[in-house]
């Protein structure tokens, strides 16, 4: 199993906003220099808290600093952009970082972002589909372009003057584009279906319950049969909130204080999901009734905390219950302790991970 980061991120919403993003780009740098596979950051433009607002951005802030992890968008959200316009960025995006870039995509789950595109009452998945369907033919193609959508119309017929390279847009440095992966937020979701017949991967949400996590592998299955293309574990990334201490008492007075950034995390997630009727993400059994989920029951069954030994022990009992998935992403928090926070990401690459897989190569082998 890899290990990646993904981060969102949600801060206190009265934090300062250069601490933050220098926060955000430090984790980032760690997980570099750590050996995190990859790492994701998503984007909002109107949240307080989730205060990264263009994750094309933050990347190209901190690609020449990076050295060897492969940086993912953590989701472009495909309806609140031009298609061209996502196109040439993540292209130059993709060069700028000499091809370590992800292409991670979205229809967008804010819906204050989703009203000030104007876009709330929509059908932000047909919109999803055409941009995305838009950017890869501009990738394919060649100027004047003349694609006609429902929702955006891409040409440059009377501008073009191809010897001087006016009109073109850019390609990324990968071919025919970077990696595509799409984050899954529901249960037995149709989209990690859909993306797996065009050959994109899932990334499972970390505020999803277990059970639901699982739900994803036969979906991917089903769509990489109907494509003609091997299902592999190797291609199926999960996100968890994970927080490891040296000491198991300090571990769970800072995963569990309802002050701290875990908890926080959590109470906002909750906060939204619920006001924007989607509670079923935190119910363990689709029949559980509404005021059974409790930010309390949210957080014991979404954050592992502990010793390193602990954390992996708890880390080889999830994938037991999930099956088997290629990397595990380790979900960003806001560092309310950045001495603490710091110590979290370094034990769970050091200590935690190098546990793991050597407790699910001899689970295998015990098979």
């Amino acid at each position: 199993m890899h290990l990646g980061f993904f981060t969102m991120p949600i801060h206190p919403v009265d934090k300062d906003w250069r601490l933050s993003l220098k926060e955000d780009r430090e984790a980032f740098l760690l997980a570099d220099e750590l050996g995190f596979t990859e790492g994701y950051v998503g984007e909002h433009t109107t949240d307080k808290a989730e205060n990264i607002t263009s994750c094309i951005g933050f990347i190209a802030w901190i690609a020449a600093a990076t050295r060897q992890i492969k940086l993912g968008t953590g989701t472009v959200n495909m309806p609140n952009a031009h298609p061209a316009a996502i196109a040439a960025s993540i292209a130059m995006l993709d060069h700028m970082l000499d091809g370590r870039l992800i292409f991670g995509i979205s229809p967008g789950g804010l819906l204050s972002d989703a009203e000030v595109f104007g876009n709330l009452e929509a059908d932000r998945n047909a919109m999803f589909l055409e941009a995305i369907n838009q950017v890869l033919r501009i990738w394919a193609s060649e100027p004047p372009y003349d694609l006609r959508g429902n929702y955006w119309n891409i040409s440059v017929q009377k501008t073009l003057i191809e010897e001087i390279g006016q009109g073109f847009i850019q390609r990324p440095l990968q071919q025919p584009h970077p990696p595509i992966v799409v984050t899954a937020v529901a249960p037995f979701s149709k989209g990690v279906t859909e993306a797996a017949a065009r050959g994109w991967d899932p990334i499972s949400a970390n505020f999803l319950m277990p059970a639901w996590v699982k739900s994803h592998w036969p979906k991917y299955v089903e769509g990489c049969k109907r494509a003609g293309r091997p299902a592999d574990p190797a291609n199926w990334r999960v996100a968890k909130s994970v927080f490891v201490a040296k000491d198991a008492a300090v571990a769970r007075a800072y995963a569990t204080d309802p002050n701290g950034p875990y908890v926080y995390y959590y109470r906002s997630l909750f906060t939204k999901l619920k006001r924007g009727g989607r509670i079923e993400l935190f119910k363990t059994r689709r029949d559980q009734p509404d005021d059974e989920v409790t930010l309390e029951s949210i957080c014991d069954k979404l954050i592992i905390h502990g010793t390193p030994e602990s954390v992996a022990d708890q880390l080889l009992a999830f994938q037991e219950e999930t099956g088997p998935f290629g990397t595990l992403l380790y979900a960003g928090k806001d560092w309310k302790d950045r001495e603490l926070g710091r110590q979290s990401m370094i034990l769970m690459a050091e200590k935690v991970m190098p546990r793991v897989n050597a407790g699910a190569i001899s689970s295998k082998a015990a098979e």
